[in-house]
């Protein structure tokens, strides 16, 4: 929009008026503005909150699966030999699947949770002079940064903790196009529940929902060895867990990361494409109800 000018008829002097912004152009400020907010507060609480939650997890899981168990002999992973390596190997691509799923919901539901409960800090947000829509979005796109974040300390740890060495065989188009889906659909998911439950539900969240989606989401196993469970010939349990997104998560990280068997790459881009988009219409409309009731 052009700058206007007055002229003052006493006084004979030019005033010009400072340029009006659109409504589009205020809009891209505060979108940007609420993301700066976000990483301003995760670089403050980087040492104290976001590394402990983000490093702790992967750690152990990689730790206890790949060194305690092989050095003691004992269950999964035991073998010293090329066996340990190939579940090590499989391993890591599981544990950068669940690291994005859980920073998707510890870096956007809880905080939303707080936000909506005893906080209040959503009501400032939604102030901001942006569609109520884009502000759960910067939400999503806050939590997917943090997201990549997560599963790139991954990879240090998978080369230091392991007691039998990690073969990793990077496809970079595969994993430059699937970790930003990821971590997105991760975050779709976190604002969906951060809409949905409560402070006082967010036990039944993590034990009725997030337990059981990370012990079926194909995070210590491939999906193709779930074939042989099966009733009457049907194989029962690999057709279920495909409601759960971990487990495109996790199979596109194995076709990303190693050679190891996984399924179909039209399937895994396809069934996240899906939740994405169904938790992004989810999130962002409970978003809109929780804010404007």
């Amino acid at each position: 929009m052009m700058a206007s000018a007055t002229i003052s008829a006493d006084a004979g002097i030019v005033l010009a008026q400072t340029p009006q912004r659109t409504a589009v152009e205020s809009s891209r400020s505060a979108f940007k503005a609420l993301l700066r907010r976000d990483m301003r507060v995760l670089y403050k609480n980087l040492f104290k909150e976001f590394l402990p939650r983000t490093v702790l997890q992967p750690f152990l899981l990689v730790f206890v699966f790949t060194f305690v168990f092989p050095k003691i002999g004992q269950g999964i992973g035991a073998s010293s030999g090329p066996g340990a390596s190939d579940f090590a190997t499989v391993l890591i691509a599981g544990v950068v699947g669940i690291s994005i799923l859980f920073q998707g919901i510890q870096a956007v539901a809880l905080p939303m949770v707080q936000e909506f409960g005893y906080t209040k800090e959503i009501e400032d947000r939604v102030m901001a002079p942006l569609p109520v829509s884009m502000v759960a979005f910067a939400k999503v796109v806050s939590g997917a940064i943090q997201g990549l974040i997560a599963a790139a300390i991954v990879f240090p740890i998978a080369a230091v903790v392991p007691a039998s060495p990690i073969h990793l065989h990077v496809s970079w188009l595969v994993l430059i196009t699937l970790a930003p889906l990821a971590c997105i659909t991760g975050a779709a998911l976190g604002l969906t529940f951060g809409t949905i439950f409560e402070p006082r539900t967010v036990p039944i969240m993590f034990g009725v929902v997030v337990i059981p989606l990370t012990f079926l989401g194909c995070v210590y196993f491939p999906w193709v060895a779930l074939t042989p469970i099966k009733v009457a010939g049907f194989s029962w349990l690999k057709v279920l867990v495909l409601i759960n997104p971990l487990v495109y998560m996790n199979e596109g990280f194995r076709a990303a990361l190693t050679n190891a068997g996984h399924m179909s790459l039209w399937a895994v881009y396809g069934a996240l494409l899906g939740f994405m988009t169904l938790f992004l219409y989810a999130g962002i409309k409970g978003f809109k109800k929780r804010v404007l009731s």
